[in-house]
């Protein structure tokens, strides 16, 4: 099923969110007082509005229940950050993540619900897009530009099937470094070893191969 994500605030943080939701095949829809910030996006999403995110009326018609996430991509303006992470917790948005632009900001957007918040200074609006949608990955740590580390769940078609059978590097383009068992991490794993349900792959690789992994 399609992921639906709503962003609030078309700043450059915005902006590099939803496009990179839209582009990882989610369903996105922005929402922006500022009418030439919808209409350079409009293209590049499922749906840009123009409207008020303190308004409650408008985040209800977004059908709040039914997205996967809101992100709310404003920081200068503390009222309407607050305001958005209110309304979409009392609607019912199963989860929000909000951009901070400080600690105690970021204190004040936990204590009224967010489930998530970030410093965009220290996280790029790409890399946060991308641990939104990753099911089965629990971070990406950016090594550069174009390569990350990741964790992935062992997919349920390799459980009993060792790395040497499987060849990830030549099937899947990445690496696989390390294994996490429990509480214990094999470092440059034994490649004849079984793989189990529970266990997590430690993948290096580009990105567009990671994703690629992800997608299946």
């Amino acid at each position: 099923m399609t992921k639906q994500y709503a962003v609030f605030g078309l700043g450059s943080f915005g902006s590099s969110v939803a496009v990179t939701l839209q582009n990882l095949g989610c369903e996105v829809v922005v929402v922006d007082n500022r009418m030439e910030r919808i209409q350079e996006i409009a293209d590049d999403v499922s749906y840009a509005i123009q409207a008020d995110m303190q308004d409650q009326e408008v985040i209800r018609s977004l059908g709040a229940r039914n997205l996967d996430g809101v992100i709310i991509a404003v920081s200068e303006d503390m009222e309407a950050s607050v305001m958005a992470t209110i309304i979409s917790k009392e609607l019912g948005v199963p989860y929000v993540l909000a951009k901070a632009r400080n600690e105690m900001h970021a204190k004040i957007l936990r204590k009224l619900g967010a489930d998530a918040v970030v410093f965009p200074e220290r996280e790029t609006g790409e890399r946060i897009a991308k641990n939104l949608v990753s099911t089965n990955f629990a971070d990406w740590i950016a090594l550069s530009p174009e390569y990350s580390i990741t964790e992935v769940a062992v997919p349920d078609g390799w459980t009993g099937k060792s790395l040497q059978e499987l060849d990830v590097r030549r099937s899947h383009d990445v690496s696989v470094v390390g294994v996490v068992s429990g509480d214990k991490v094999e470092v440059n794993p034994d490649p004849n070893k079984p793989l189990e349900q529970g266990m997590v792959l430690i993948l290096v690789g580009a990105n567009e191969a990671l994703e690629s992994f992800q997608k299946g």
